[in-house]
């Protein structure tokens, strides 16, 4: 055993957390789950394997790094590398707001700085691992197809995992420093949500300006890129060259990489337990001072419990990094919406499947959240309305914010093609209407806290949430095109729905 109070001794400390904390979101506290859990993630690798080797089984050996080879895989680790310092903030996030262990830790006789490095290794361990998932196939299968060579990054992966997880660091402590911790826990979210997507996003923007699709691999091999690459020789090339096999400039990028880490461990970690400790008394402490004029006002329980829905989806700490991603991927179809204009509408069609499956995955989310996620049921339902108003303001909370999101684009299209706007209004009602009734249907009373907790609660759900949000996209997109066919896909949709009813909990509970 570790001497307590070591970085040994934290390291195990933190690995059991972690295990438990994962097996916990993995099974929702369920140990007759755990089988099926390493049954779905072996089935999981096994299907990214089979679509790695459809993307990338291709690829033959002997890839010489040119130019547009090397702009290929640099962007691959960009997009990579922005989503591990997005999951990173959170997590350092997340580690000052709701670890309810710190103030324990910290009034022990222990090195708090200790645990905090520990903390820090942690997540980036994390957000290595994550990555893997979701990677490694592609190296596998590039390995298989193409050389061993391939297999250097998997070196890559750990080094972009050092670096995130250090500016992950430097990032929230400087929001800490600079704004405060009362208003870092909900500004550090949206900086991860943006962070998240603005890779992705942003190629998506240029390439709707520079070729007018959203297709991001027009615009990487188009001759202005080309034009505007680095040189060959040039440092930016390296995590490129690395992941093509090249060993040092692998070593490079490790001791690059492991650097920059071990700085930022060093400097903030002494200062994490400041953080903590202000970050906890913002999480307990209530409004101190009211609002001056506020007046009590009578009202329809109706619109009152509307209201409270509303607030407590504004208020919600950490709704931001969990479904402002899904509003941000909004912004390159209002960009070629934008752009219809000038072309006549051409291209806005394929608006109507995109603005529809996101509808269908933003109303899954905050239905979860006003129908499943209530901190004080009991306080809820001793309020002197029927259980039935209370649901049916609930419904309408989720409905109005989906409105607020998509009549802009609505009120856009009209100008363009009223019946595209028709087809898109019907589309978006029914994806939003879809997954809010699934979710009504698997209503599994938990926490808002647990939100990133909610697909543990039904599998069925999960899946038939996501099919049902595709189904009703595809009727969209053959209904804008004018077939007939959107009546036999929508038909499709409907029978999902029906069957997900058929075996339900609330149908069984009848």
């Amino acid at each position: 055993m570790s001497a307590p109070g070591s970085l040994t001794w934290f390291a195990q400390h933190e690995s059991r957390l972690a295990w438990r904390d994962l097996m916990s979101m993995m099974t929702a506290g369920k140990r007759e789950r755990e089988k099926k859990v390493a049954g779905g993630v072996l089935i999981f690798v096994a299907v990214m394997h089979v679509i790695a080797y459809f993307a990338v089984g291709g690829v033959g050996a002997g890839i010489v790094p040119d130019v547009p080879t090397l702009i290929a895989v640099s962007t691959g680790i960009a997009l990579s590398a922005s989503a591990m310092l997005s999951q990173a903030m959170e997590s350092v996030t997340r580690t000052f707001y709701t670890r309810s262990d710190l103030e324990l830790i910290l009034s022990s006789p222990v090195e708090a700085e200790r645990l905090f490095a520990v903390r820090i290794g942690a997540i980036a361990v994390s957000v290595g691992a994550m990555s893997l998932l979701f990677i490694g196939p592609f190296v596998d299968v590039l390995a298989w197809r193409s050389g061993a060579q391939w297999l250097l990054a998997y070196g890559l992966i750990f080094a972009a995992s050092l670096c995130a997880t250090a500016l992950a660091v430097v990032l929230t402590a400087a929001l800490f420093q600079t704004i405060g911790p009362r208003r870092t826990r909900t500004i550090a979210q949206i900086a991860a949500a943006i962070i998240g997507g603005l890779f992705v996003i942003g190629l998506q923007m240029a390439a709707l300006f520079s070729t007018g699709t959203m297709s991001r691999f027009a615009f990487l091999r188009s001759d202005y890129v080309a034009a505007h690459a680095p040189p060959l020789n040039s440092v930016l090339w390296w995590p490129a060259r690395a992941a093509l096999g090249d060993f040092s400039a692998l070593a490079s990028v490790l001791s690059v990489s492991f650097a920059l880490f071990l700085l930022a461990t060093i400097v903030y970690a002494p200062r994490f337990a400041g953080f903590a400790l202000a970050a906890s008394s913002v999480s307990h402490r209530g409004r101190q001072t009211m609002r001056t004029g506020w007046r009590f006002r009578v009202g329809a329980p109706a619109a009152a419990l509307r209201t409270k829905e509303r607030l407590l989806l504004v208020r919600d700490p950490w709704l931001m990094s969990q479904s402002l991603m899904q509003i941000l991927y909004l912004l390159p179809p209002a960009v070629l919406l934008w752009q219809g204009y000038a072309n006549g509408g051409n291209g806005a069609m394929v608006l109507a499947p995109v603005l529809v499956m996101a509808a269908g995955q933003l109303a899954g989310g905050l239905a979860w959240l006003t129908i499943s996620g209530e901190d004080a049921p009991d306080l809820v339902m001793t309020a002197p309305v029927s259980p039935g108003l209370l649901l049916r303001a609930k419904i309408e909370a989720v409905m109005q914010s989906i409105a607020i999101v998509f009549l802009p684009f609505v009120g856009a299209l009209l100008f363009l093609s009223p019946t595209l706007a028709l087809v898109v209004v019907a589309g978006v009602s029914a994806a939003a209407a879809s997954a809010t009734a699934i979710q009504l249907w698997f209503r599994a009373q938990a926490k808002r806290s647990l939100f990133r907790r909610r697909h543990t609660s039904s599998r069925i759900a999960t899946f038939s949430e996501a099919l049902s949000s595709i189904t009703w996209a595809a009727t969209a997109a053959i209904a804008a095109a004018g077939s007939w066919l959107a009546i036999i896909v929508g038909a499709m949709a409907l029978g999902i729905l029906g069957a997900v009813w058929l075996v339900s909990p609330a149908r069984a509970a009848r």
